[in-house]
C-alpha cells in the first residue's frame, strides 16, 4: 500500500473526518440520554458479576480524575476540551496518516460529546461500571473510551515509519 493511499486528503477530504467525529458525538449523546432517561440519576443496574449500568454525573474529567476539584474544573475543562477540539478541528484540514487522522477524529466527537454535557448539566454522565473481586474502576462513558482509543491509535502511529515528503515539482524532498 503507498503512503498516498493511507493518508487524509488535504482538500476537500477533511470534511469527512468531521463528520466521522460529529457522528461519534451524536452518538454518546444520545446513548446518555437514554440512559437519564430511563434510570434516576446516583441508580445502579446489575448486568453481570463484574459489570453494571450506573447514572452518575462527574464534575471531573475522564475516569473520575479531578472530582474533587471544585467548580473551576468544569469551566477549566470545558475550555481546556474545547481549545483542543478548535486544534484538531484545524489539523484534520492538513494532509495527515490514515490512523492519525482516526485518532483525531475519535478525540474530538468524545471531547465534544463531554463538553456538551459539561454545558448541560454542569457534569459528564458516566454509565459503564466495571468491577472486579474487591477492584472498582470508575464508571465512564463511550466519549472517554473514543478519548482513549483515539489517544492509543495516536501514540502508536508515533512509532510507525513517516511517509516521504514529496517536493512540489513530484519528487522526493531532500532533508
Amino acid at each position: 500500500m503507498s503512503y498516498a493511499t493511507r493518508e487524509s486528503p488535504r482538500q476537500g477530504g477533511w470534511q469527512r473526518w468531521l463528520l466521522l467525529a460529529v457522528l461519534i458525538t451524536l452518538s454518546d449523546q444520545a446513548i446518555k440520554f437514554g440512559v437519564a432517561f430511563l434510570m434516576p440519576l446516583n441508580t445502579r443496574l446489575e448486568v453481570t458479576s463484574f459489570f453494571n449500568l450506573v447514572h452518575v454525573l462527574n464534575p471531573g474529567a475522564a475516569f473520575s480524575l479531578l472530582t474533587g476539584a471544585g467548580s473551576w474544573s468544569r469551566y477549566g475543562l470545558t475550555a481546556l476540551a474545547l481549545g483542543v477540539s478548535v486544534w484538531l478541528m484545524l489539523a484534520l484540514r492538513h494532509r495527515l496518516p490514515r490512523n492519525e487522522a482516526v485518532g483525531y477524529c475519535l478525540i474530538l466527537g468524545g471531547a465534544l460529546g463531554n463538553v456538551l454535557d459539561r454545558i448541560q448539566h454542569g457534569a459528564v454522565i458516566d454509565f459503564l461500571d466495571f468491577h472486579w473481586q474487591g477492584a472498582h474502576w470508575p464508571a465512564f462513558n463511550v466519549a472517554d473510551v473514543m478519548i482513549t482509543i483515539g489517544a492509543i491509535l495516536l501514540i502508536t502511529s508515533s512509532f510507525l515509519p513517516k511517509p516521504p515528503k514529496v517536493s512540489s515539482h513530484g519528487g522526493n524532498a531532500l532533508r
